[in-house]
């Protein structure tokens, strides 16, 4: 078998049989096929497609690429959760301890930042001495025992598309169904568990703009999944506004914490509630109206809480952090930002927002830069809320000088739209797909 002969198979536009597809694969990761060849076949496939199953064999072979997680010790009770990112995404922080406190076994491993998006482990780290790295035994140990670890991604897991989105990002070969599903779902399949939930974020603040092209990436990736032979679903949410009240790593664990503890019924409690309702009926086979009152009841009752402040102990978090948690935000400039207009907010430009969060330092503009963890914002007002003039608008947490302040307050106001009229109202939660 030869990589040319496969690269004039695919750019001829015929479909690629497992084998061709898992020499590929076997080849580019350990360097015997080069990268203007690996590079021709990926935007052979671009151009010309792959069929579901060639998409399928693409998936596996990267998942077993490398690492695999191996929880069948588990049976059927294993669930992960993938965001495809956006703004004050703290999801994972309530979604995981509420479903552990319901039986199901959260074995997880979350990155960090992305451009203008937030990433768990950063959120994690935000809390003393918390471990975002175990040794498998105590990771797996840990799972059995309390029902959720959640750990940074291991170097070796699905190394085959580590290097192969590399490729893609440098030969404009990134923005292609197929291969954004396989990409995303060969490392959820690497991570072993039996269920996933994909949400989907859409709107100025995710990597997806329209509903068009969020529905069909989270269908692809459904059917792919479920092929793949792990039961999947997928949840379309609004990336429009920046979801909850609190963009920055430990502001945002505050707001995990307010939510959990049942105080707090925003937006991100709807998500949550959504998300983990999904997840709830994947692992045990109820229908939704069932496993939702499940998921409220574990907030009510104070048992999600008491998840996730044995999960933060459990994996080395400094103990009483979170029953103190508000005291525990310790920025050396605390400003609020007024209006100094009148009217509703139309519109938020809710990446330019995240950048804000990033200009504060609560993200990285460079690989390489380190994160202020007391950095960020708490919004007040959002789209579709009428604001006075003197109103707060938010109030930014920084240890920034005085100029880069300055410079983010002028573009958080910009990224701000207002009116006379009210905007329609967009939804929290547009499609829920099994």
């Amino acid at each position: 078998m030869r990589i040319y002969d496969i690269i004039l198979k695919k750019r001829n536009g015929l479909e690629l049989s497992k084998e061709e597809i898992d020499f590929f694969v076997k080849g580019y990761t350990d360097g015997s096929i080069a990268d203007y060849q690996a590079s021709a076949l990926i935007m052979a496939s671009f151009i010309n497609g792959l069929n579901n199953r060639e998409t399928v064999d693409l998936t596996m072979s990267m998942a077993k690429s490398g690492d695999e997680i191996d929880l069948s010790c588990f049976g059927d009770l294993t669930v992960d959760k993938h965001s495809t990112g956006g703004v004050g995404d703290k999801t994972t922080l309530i979604v995981a301890p509420i479903v552990a406190s319901l039986g199901c076994k959260v074995a997880k491993m979350s990155g960090r930042g992305l451009g203008h998006t937030g990433g768990t482990v950063d959120k994690l780290e935000s809390i003393p001495e918390y471990k975002t790295s175990l040794d498998a035994d105590d990771f797996m140990s840990q799972v059995d025992k309390i029902g959720v670890s959640v750990i940074g991604q291991t170097g070796n897991l699905a190394p085959a598309d580590k290097k192969i989105y590399a490729l893609r990002d440098v030969t404009a070969t990134v923005d292609n169904i197929s291969l954004i599903t396989s990409s995303i779902m060969s490392k959820k399949i690497a991570a072993g568990s039996k269920n996933i939930l994909l949400d989907v974020k859409v709107g100025s603040g995710a990597f997806m703009k329209t509903i068009e092209d969020a529905e069909v990436l989270a269908n692809k990736m459904v059917e792919i999944g479920n092929s793949c032979g792990r039961k999947t679903a997928a949840v379309i949410t609004n990336m429009d506004i920046p979801l909850g009240s609190a963009v920055g790593n430990v502001l945002e664990v505050a707001e995990a914490v307010e939510v959990l503890s049942g105080k707090t019924k925003n937006d991100l409690y709807l998500v949550c509630v959504e998300l983990a309702t999904v997840m709830v009926s994947l692992v045990k086979g109820i229908d939704k109206s069932n496993a939702k009152d499940l998921v409220e009841k574990a907030i009510s009752s104070g048992a999600a809480l008491d998840k996730m402040k044995e999960w933060i102990l459990y994996q080395g978090g400094e103990k009483g952090f979170i029953d103190n948690i508000q005291n525990n935000i310790k920025a050396k400039n605390v400003i609020p930002l007024y209006s100094e207009s009148e009217g509703y907010i139309a519109k938020m430009n809710t990446e330019q927002i995240g950048m804000v969060s990033l200009m504060l330092g609560a993200g990285r503009i460079k690989k390489d830069d380190s994160i202020d963890h007391n950095a960020g914002i708490i919004i007040n007002k959002k789209t579709g809320d009428f604001v006075k003039k003197g109103d707060l608008l938010c109030t930014f947490f920084s240890n920034k000088n005085d100029e880069t302040n300055c410079n983010a307050i002028k573009e958080y106001i910009s990224a701000l739209s207002f009116s006379n009229q009210q905007p329609q109202k967009l939804p929290i939660i547009y499609k829920t797909i099994f």
